[in-house]
């Protein structure tokens, strides 16, 4: 792993001493190995050699701890009975890697706690955990992180109010609430409000492409402690920006699609046997659908950070995304659904005040605000309300991106044992592989 937030793609040389495949460190404790001097040589299985040294002819291996003298004969093994402490004393040594032989200073109080040279320790992490690193980063990295949001969600907004005041505010919807208005009407109306809506989307998917992109490479530097700034962050994220908006607009249009297809045989149906028939197959085919676009965006909810970190292509990225998943899904859609939950009422509880003072400025007042559709919208009421959406988009970019970013670590930890690649790049000692990973 390179102390660059770009970490290396999974696959590469094995560490030494390992064979190709193996999960833990190489040469763990008690392991068979080559016949050393002054030991006598052991048989196939673990057992030793039938011909035995006289006793006190040997002595113990150099550096052996609680060695005394060069003839000095091996402790007797401990007695059986509840408190006897682990080999090697009270810190477990002798009975696996330092750290993990499962004691404790007591002989009963469980392995150490993991290394945290960041905002998560190195081992599997908990819902909370993945939460409280997302928050930490925002809180320990404030200036970075707010200063990248705050950069991305007002230049968003500026180009979405500009939009919607001089543009988008003048198309005729009016149709959509006029009980007489005709079928061409309605779908001249619908066009316009769509067409609106599309560009206003595009708009705000540009900016959330460009703040994931930054913000993933903070979180990446955060797990490891360090620092970056603004500058460092768009240098690294730069190469991979336009293949992160694709990887985006590819999930955006695989989601579209299927819900097209669900939706086709109820408005075929309603075409040919009339809307009561085709209705209930609509909505059907919708649900459908929903349920496979969902399975599918969960499964892929990785390729983001996979295409940043790895430096991975599209297709790539969108594979590795669902060799990570496979078996988590359950619980990488909660996980998912509850920051997305957690950030957007943050949000609104920043939004809508801002809203209801727009409305209550513009003139029209809040009960106006509520009975139009698609009618004229003064600047005063863009403007505040714009404001209200920049300072909740400063709150939900980070956490959503952190939370997606600490994800695709945890999973890498529990599947290809990242934590040892983080802790080497960290620069922390005796960090050997944790339960779980």
């Amino acid at each position: 792993m390179n102390d660059t937030p770009g970490w290396a793609s999974p696959g590469s040389a094995p560490s030494e001493g390992q064979e190709p495949g193996a999960s833990g460190p190489a040469g763990p404790t008690g392991s068979p190995g080559p016949e050393q001097p002054g030991r006598p040589p052991q048989e196939p299985g673990g057992k030793w050699s039938k011909e035995q040294p006289p006793a006190g002819q040997w002595s113990a291996p150099t550096g052996h701890p609680g060695s005394t003298g060069p003839h000095q004969a091996p402790p007797p093994p401990p007695g059986p009975g509840w408190g006897t402490p682990p080999p090697g004393g009270p810190g477990g040594h002798g009975g696996g890697p330092a750290g993990h032989g499962g004691w404790g200073g007591g002989g009963w109080g469980g392995p150490p706690p993991a290394a945290k040279p960041g905002v998560i320790p190195l081992r599997p992490l908990g819902v909370g955990e993945i939460l409280d690193g997302a928050v930490s980063t925002m809180r320990t990295y404030w200036r970075t992180v707010l200063g990248i949001s705050l950069t991305v969600a007002v230049l968003t907004e500026i180009v979405v109010v500009l939009l919607q005041g001089l543009v988008l505010d003048h198309a005729s919807t009016e149709a959509l609430d006029d009980p007489s208005a005709t079928l061409d009407e309605l779908t001249d109306a619908m066009g316009e409000a769509l067409l609106n809506s599309g560009v206003v989307f595009l708009v705000t998917l540009v900016g959330t492409v460009a703040a994931t992109a930054l913000l993933t490479t903070v979180t990446s530097r955060a797990v490891l402690g360090r620092s970056v700034t603004t500058g460092e962050a768009w240098r690294d994220a730069r190469p991979q920006v336009l293949k992160l908006f694709g990887l985006i607009c590819l999930l955006l249009l695989i989601t579209t699609g299927i819900i097209a297809v669900g939706a086709l045989p109820g408005f075929l149906v309603t075409l040919a046997a009339g809307s009561e028939v085709g209705v209930g197959l609509t909505v059907l085919g919708l649900l459908c659908a929903g349920v496979l676009a969902v399975w599918l965006m969960v499964r892929f909810s990785l390729a983001s950070p996979t295409l940043m970190l790895e430096k991975q292509g599209i297709v790539k990225a969108m594979t590795r995304s669902a060799k990570l998943v496979r078996g988590s899904w359950w619980r990488v859609f909660g996980i998912q659904l509850l920051a997305t939950i957690i950030a957007n009422v943050v949000a609104s509880i920043i939004v809508i005040p801002f809203t209801f003072l727009a409305s209550a400025l513009s003139g029209d007042g809040v009960t106006g605000f509520l009975n139009s559709a698609g009618g004229d919208i003064g600047w005063t009421f863009l403007i505040v309300s714009g404001i209200g959406s920049v300072i909740g988009a400063m709150i939900t970019f980070p956490i959503t991106a952190g939370v997606t970013v600490l994800l695709y670590i945890d999973q890498r930890i529990r599947r290809e044992a990242l934590d040892l690649e983080l802790a080497r790049a960290a620069g922390v000692r005796d960090h050997g592989p944790t339960p779980g990973s």
